[in-house]
């Protein structure tokens, strides 16, 4: 992975990163996951989009290793992890619960969470839906449901950026990924400024979780489950939703550090959510994309650590 990530420790001072846990979080399901620090102490879980891999926090993972036993798996049909070959296991439900059992598989009854991505839609799934298993959330360029909802059904500039999710929800869509060398995977991090981070060693850590057998078909999997998607001629996409406000409230702590400049997923989705997260706190980092726990994570760290009553890393707040 790259040295960009390095954080605020430095490698000779940095905890490992422990690779190849393995744990059954539903009966025959397992997903595996990498770790740092000791076990003994509280569970921070971190959880990776599309198209990442565990491997996506490696060089955020020690910036925490003071405080926690920080865990971030790969799920369910990415990298290591089983892969479902059917598109209902990947149903907002069966994701949740998956979450819901590695807390209780490790042995704990609760978490920091932090997430990016498609690992912070099902993260603002588990807080809203089981806040008792969430202390703190974390949420790095995730909408939360009911603004995208909203802007996916009416905001024009957000219905354009996301035409990428109908396309990779179409039948074969893996197949066109994996192709020359996966030219069009790796075109989702360069063409926002990747060739920062994305090195040779990254590029090679993340072919090889590409290429596990299923791999692709499953992370698309996630986009052909959920009806949160821009409407097309034969489906309603979210336009079909009347989602309940009230319903969707998260009652848990949350930090929420948005790029600015991320051409997916817009600004616009941060505009009122405060009234859906009564405990909210927005950072906005001006200069990072979707991407920006690579571009900017000693950032990243920090805001999390202030967020978490962390001091500088190694000590607590006093």
């Amino acid at each position: 992975m790259s040295a960009a990530g390095e954080g605020a420790r430095s490698a000779s001072s940095s905890p490992p990163v422990v690779e190849g846990g393995f744990v059954e979080v539903q009966p025959g399901l397992r997903l595996h996951y990498a770790r740092c620090g000791d076990a003994s102490k509280p569970l921070m879980l971190m959880l990776h989009g599309f198209p990442e891999f565990w491997g996506a926090w490696r060089h955020l993972m020690p910036a925490f290793a003071d405080a926690y036993h920080v865990v971030a798996p790969d799920l369910r049909g990415y990298n290591l992890s089983d892969k479902p070959a059917a598109v209902a296991d990947y149903r907002p439900s069966k994701l949740i619960a998956d979450v819901a059992g590695l807390v209780r598989a490790l042995g704990h009854e609760r978490c920091v969470l932090v997430a990016h991505d498609w690992g912070g839609a099902i993260a603002w799934s588990v807080a809203i839906a089981h806040p008792e298993l969430i202390e703190r959330l974390v949420i790095l360029n995730a909408p939360h449901p009911v603004p995208f909802a909203q802007a996916l059904a009416s905001d024009p500039a957000q219905i354009r950026a996301s035409q990428y999710m109908n396309w990779l929800r179409r039948p074969g869509s893996e197949t066109v990924l994996a192709q020359d060398g996966f030219a069009r995977l790796e075109s989702f991090f360069l063409n926002l400024g990747g060739e920062a981070w994305f090195d040779a060693a990254t590029r090679q850590a993340y072919h090889a979780a590409w290429s596990q057998p299923g791999a692709l078909a499953g992370g698309v999997n996630w986009y052909r489950a959920s009806p949160l998607h821009p409407a097309t001629e034969s489906e309603p996409g979210a336009s079909g939703l009347s989602l309940d406000a009230q319903a969707f409230t998260v009652r848990v702590p949350t930090l929420v550090i948005w790029g600015e400049r991320d051409t997916a997923l817009l600004p616009v989705l941060v505009e009122g959510l405060d009234a859906l997260v009564p405990d909210l706190r927005i950072v906005r980092l001006p200069e990072a994309t979707h991407w920006l726990a690579h571009e900017q994570p000693e950032r990243v760290a920090a805001e999390i650590r202030a967020f978490l009553g962390l001091g500088p890393e190694g000590r607590d707040a006093a």
